[in-house]
């Protein structure tokens, strides 16, 4: 009998003179006590009139995950019905499984409810969201903007160590796929050119749409989508994880601005690699063009000859300045995505997801701006 007293759990509801209801728990909250305890603290609440509602929680002796649970239902619950609840003289290693339990998103007060809106909110919502992220990146490329102005002006101040590992990670490991995906867009354009210009025995003009489309259109295209996906959201990501790990806080603390501090390495790093890589890409691009060429008769010297009277320098110039602005877009966005992160387990997953497709849609926004520009200028 003395073993079973020790294991229970006892609820006791009081109201005050003000209409306040006091729920005070004694003994030990766990696995086998909760359930009782959780009951006959609903059937209080329900009977509670006032709004306020304060839970005496000093003779609580020992809470597991079942207790810590019925605290924060007990939060939410008051919550939903436009009260609150207090909990007063919860031990301080109790107090410590509370918040991190309200800190997460499946337990927070605080996480938003779906509800059922019409397609007017809904609307609404989308153009907000829309406005603010636009007003979001505007004061992002301003900060990022002073901080590159910094950095020309004091380049002793940029962290060139972590610049140059940044560059690498970008750069040199990225080559491999770059070089496969620039290759094999060559050899697929030139192979459905090959059929349609065949018909009119016009094959040798495969090269001079090699040439434009590659050094133009494809190579600094491809070679921004594909550091999008790799290099853009492993920014995202590392920067994520450091803001739920509240580290950008502590940088803040430190007196450090993280954009000068962890921006703008990667922003440099982009800017170089970017049109190195799509130097690589255009190369390998016309060399898939030249393997189709070959294996339909035409030698090499003849496809360089004709892809010398079709291309002149303004293709691949044209080229590496769109692929100078691709790279400050892909480490910009990925980089806005992970300062952006919210707190959670799937903060950082949803800020890579944005960090892509916000990229993506950026640079081929940005490549039909350059396209247009080019129109004018090469007609």
């Amino acid at each position: 009998m003395a073993s079973t007293a020790q294991n229970s759990a006892v609820l006791r509801a009081d109201t005050s003179g003000d209409g306040s209801t006091r729920l005070s728990i004694v003994g030990r909250l766990d696995s086998t006590t909760t359930g009782g305890v959780w009951r006959q603290a609903m059937a209080a609440l329900g009977r509670a009139k006032a709004p306020q509602v304060i839970v005496d929680a000093s003779g609580i002796e020992y809470c597991d995950g079942a207790g810590i649970a019925l605290l924060v239902h007990l939060r939410n619950y008051q919550s939903t019905r436009g009260g609150q609840l207090t909990i007063q003289g919860l031990h301080p290693k109790f107090q410590e499984l509370l918040q991190d339990a309200i800190a997460g998103d499946s337990l927070s007060p605080t996480a938003p409810i779906e509800e059922n809106t019409n397609f007017t909110e809904q609307v609404g919502k989308g153009v907000f969201d829309i406005v603010q992220d636009i007003r979001a990146v505007i004061s992002f490329v301003g900060e990022l903007f002073l901080a590159m102005v910094q950095a020309a002006r004091h380049p002793r101040r940029v962290r060139w160590g972590d610049t140059f590992k940044i560059a690498e990670a970008l750069g040199v490991d990225a080559l491999p796929i770059v070089m496969l995906i620039g290759f094999l867009m060559g050899l697929i354009m030139a192979f459905q050119a090959a059929v349609p210009l065949g018909q009119f025995g016009a094959q040798i003009f495969v090269a001079n749409l090699i040439g434009l489309a590659v050094l133009r259109e494809l190579g600094p295209l491809m070679t921004a989508i594909v550091l999008a996906g790799r290099s853009g959201s492993a920014f995202a990501a590392e920067i994520g994880t450091m803001k739920v790990r509240e580290e950008i806080d502590a940088l803040k603390t430190m007196g450090l601005e993280p954009v000068r501090f962890l921006v703008v390495p990667r922003v440099i790093a982009a800017l170089v690699m970017t049109p190195l890589l799509t130097v690589f890409a255009d190369l390998v691009g016309l060399m898939g063009g030249s393997v189709v060429l070959m294996s339909l008769g035409f030698p090499l010297i003849t496809f360089f000859h004709q892809l010398q009277t079709a291309v002149t320098y303004g293709s691949p110039v044209g080229g590496l300045v769109k692929a100078f602005f691709f790279g400050i877009l892909v480490a910009a966005i990925g980089c806005l995505r992970g300062l952006q992160t919210k707190t959670g387990a799937s903060a950082v997953g949803e800020s890579t997801t944005s960090a892509v497709v916000s990229g993506i849609i950026l640079i081929v926004l940005t490549d039909g701006v350059f396209s247009i520009i080019y129109y004018y200028l090469w007609v």
